[in-house]
């Protein structure tokens, strides 16, 4: 008898067993989809991972049906999700409910899109009948008009005998009522008296990008050239490449002559973008290269879209480029050669909920390993473990520290706004110089990019009489004031309050918000600029998919020429007005409690200074905030990210982070704190008994409530060279033993390898 191993898109470990029946045998493949029983009457869509005889040492029940004809997951797909589940501890079902559009799985099933098309009917395809057609609709002149308007679109009208002079064209329902302005009654008629028919036609949902015009490529510039030329030598040494190109370098021209070079190789192309804000500029320029040999593939759109990207890849002409988010990792490839994860550095890259809280760059490396093909990773700010690989000699490194036509680098105007303060020199969150920057830029027709990295009007509101601040029932945080929803929002597990009139503790009737999120700044700017036309870009105003490209699109065109947002606003879009950047508080990045604080902060002041001046002339940085005398701000000033890495590795190879350590941290919840904390004791005593110093707490984090769940944390701290995967065989043998435990049967056990 015949065994197949399936997984399910459970959260469970392992993979599950089932016999294959006779009839079946040769059909199950793996990376098929299968209907399996699970329980007393539960059913699932389940994927062939592997095939054998051995029959195992329980009953084993069958498998119901086999959906498929062909594999949907490709060798290389399954073997890239079993990498991320053992890398990332994670079960594996857990990767398959991340990985494959929902319209694969049985709970959603895809229906492909379908129109509805009009024909002629059989009697009617000769010239005689037809003209007898004509005579009998005289009388019903829109049913006339609609008739004569559909055989002049389809070409009907140039029957000669029963040929047609010209190719019959398909025509639409909906094509015809627009030409003929029928109403749907006239449509229903002719059809009733049998002189039409109508038919249904699966039709793709994608965009149609047009013919590809790779003549249109430009030629690159000298230094431009260089960093080609060295890139290629590099990947004929090295499997991977760091790009390290300063901000408006043109690092995109560079990439698009890779793409070409690997096109004309016959080679698939993966090019990753950390946000889904980015894709709407560059899809725009590499569409108007490639046209239809190219994809989008993002969390907006339509999971029947991804689906039907999803089976293009597996077809005979599938596209030859994939432009995407970290989900895009997950799609099948023929013949991939060359994989570019653009913005490298990027936080955006790590899933953070749900689990796989798996890293898109490493995804990405992996997966171009399994292919045999090259993945460059290109950045202004290097991460310190890409930078640290390339100074090591793992991966190979290329620089780029010319902008574009020479353009200089931003001038950083750093402004102590401690100082300010005390002397009440400032206005809300604003500088005199920031103001003075801005109302100069406005005046001369240029733009402006206001940065602000928390979103809604104030991080919380607090009553002047007592200090009473709301906080949210499910988790230990402060609600954030959205003002123009009028309500108090959890941006933890999403829940809502309404804004109350008084406090509630002690009836006081001045509530006033604390802090400034990015709605409060427009107002301020609305009010301080009225001739401005301001737009804001945060997660509240980007919900959905034609929002970024409207916002962007705004923008780009100057219909907007004052753009507040948050973190999204630095991430490689290219504006050419831009004379003015303000980022508004530097502190709230420096000061964040995380070992990596001052890492994300030198990358993020870098990366949105570098939207200021990308065209013409030099452009205007003015960076606020009340540590002016930090190493780091000096930094970024000059652009020394030599200097900045230097400083950073000595302080993390001194207290064991990365790159010199890897991190896992350890995760329990559970409903009620005094277990949470007694199981949380407990593995700390069992870990340590296979990694002795080397686990730290447990210790409550920052947030240490959400979603009505206690958590504790551990950190585990592994050096180079210590064995991983024995590593995390022991962390799975210890979270067995846990759950042996029926005191710990709701307790949740999860885990972040390499966290950001």
């Amino acid at each position: 008898m015949s065994f197949v191993d399936v997984i399910l898109p459970l959260p469970l470990d392992g993979l599950f067993t089932y016999a294959i029946p006779g009839l079946m045998r040769d059909r199950v493949k793996p990376g098929m989809r299968l209907l399996v029983p699970l329980g007393k009457s539960k059913t699932y869509t389940g994927i062939a991972m592997r095939l054998h005889d051995t029959k195992p040492d329980f009953e084993v029940r069958e498998v119901m049906e086999v959906l498929d004809s062909t594999s949907v997951l490709l060798p290389q797909q399954l073997k890239l999700w079993q990498w991320i589940s053992d890398y990332y501890l994670s079960p594996i079902g857990d990767v398959y409910k991340a990985a494959l559009p929902s319209g694969l799985k049985a709970e959603e099933g895809f229906r492909p899109k379908t129109e509805t098309y009009v024909a002629l009917s059989e009697p009617c395809r000769n010239e005689q009948t037809l003209h007898a057609c004509l005579n009998m609709l005289a009388r019903a002149t829109k049913q006339l008009q609609t008739f004569t308007t559909f055989l002049t679109l389809s070409h009907w009208d140039s029957l000669s005998g029963t040929v047609p002079d010209r190719p019959i064209i398909e025509v639409t329902r909906e094509e015809l009522m627009n030409a003929s302005h029928c109403t749907a009654a006239v449509m229903k008629a002719l059809i009733d008296r049998r002189f039409l028919f109508t038919y249904e036609k699966t039709v793709g949902r994608l965009n149609v990008g047009g013919e590809p015009q790779l003549e249109s490529i430009q030629p690159l510039s000298q230094p431009q050239q260089d960093a080609y030329n060295q890139i290629v030598f590099q990947f004929l040494k090295k499997p991977v490449v760091l790009f390290h190109g300063v901000t408006s370098s043109g690092k995109t021209e560079v990439y698009i002559h890779l793409i070409k070079k690997a096109l004309d190789e016959h080679q698939q192309v993966l090019y990753l973008l950390p946000e889904i804000a980015l894709t709407i500029q560059i899809t725009t320029r590499l569409q108007r290269i490639f046209g239809n040999r190219m994809a989008v593939y993002h969390s907006k759109y339509s999971d029947a879209e991804r689906v039907e990207i999803w089976n293009k890849q597996l077809s005979d002409t599938p596209y030859d480029i994939i432009l995407g988010a970290r989900s895009a990792v997950f799609l099948p490839f023929r013949n991939l050669g060359l994989v570019l994860v653009d913005e490298e550095h990027e936080t955006s890259f790590k899933q953070q909920d749900p689990a796989p809280r798996y890293h898109a760059r490493s995804a990405a490396i992996m997966l171009a390993q399994m292919y045999g093909a090259k993945t460059l990773l290109g950045t202004a700010t290097p991460s310190m473990e890409s930078y640290y690989n390339a100074r090591q000699g793992k991966y190979g490194l290329v620089s780029l520290m010319t902008r574009y036509r020479d353009i200089q680098l931003p001038e950083i105007r750093v402004v102590d706004i401690k100082d300010l303060q005390r002397r009440k020199m400032m206005n809300g969150p604003f500088s005199p110089d920031l103001l003075q920057a801005v109302r100069h830029a406005l005046h001369d027709g240029k733009q402006v990019i206001l940065f602000q990295n928390r979103r809604g009007f104030a991080p919380m509101i607090e009553c002047r009489t007592c200090g009473w601040v709301p906080k949210c029932g499910n988790c230990d945080v402060s609600l954030t004031l959205h003002k123009r929803l009028n309500q108090l929002t959890c941006h933890y597990c999403g829940f809502t309050y309404p804004v109350p009139a008084v406090c509630p503790n002690c009836g006081g009737s001045e509530l006033q918000g604390r802090g400034y999120g990015t709605e409060k700044i427009e107002d301020y700017i609305r009010e301080l600029f009225p001739e401005a036309r301001v737009a804001r870009m945060d997660l509240d105003t980007t919900r959905t998919r034609n929002a970024y490209e409207r916002l962007i699109g705004d923008f780009s065109r100057g219909k907007t020429n004052l753009l507040i947002g948050t973190q999204m606003i630095s991430k490689g879009l290219d504006f050419d007005k831009v004379s003015v950047v303000g980022i508004l508080n530097a502190d709230s990045m420096l000061n964040y409690p995380d070992f990596r604080a001052y890492e994300h902060a030198f990358m993020m002041m870098s990366q949105v200074s570098g939207r200021a001046g990308r065209k013409g002339d030099r452009g205007l940085v003015i960076l606020q905030t009340k540590s002016a005398d930090l190493p780091v701000i000096g930094q970024v000033v000059t652009n020394d990210y030599e200097g900045f890495y230097a400083d950073l590795l000595e302080e993390r190879r001194l207290f064991h982070y990365p790159p010199f350590h890897h991190l896992v941290y350890v995760f329990l919840k559970h409903k009620y704190e005094g277990m949470a904390e007694t199981a949380a004791q407990e593995l700390g005593s069992r870990l340590r008994q296979y990694f002795g110093g080397r686990v730290l707490g447990p210790d409550k984090p920052a947030i240490a409530r959400v979603k009505t769940l206690h958590i504790r944390k551990l950190v585990l701290k592994l050096e180079n060279g210590i064995n991983l995967s024995q590593a995390r065989e022991a962390l799975r043998y210890v979270q067995k033993q846990m759950a042996q435990d029926k005191r710990y049967a709701a307790l949740q056990i999860y885990y972040d390898v390499d966290p950001l």
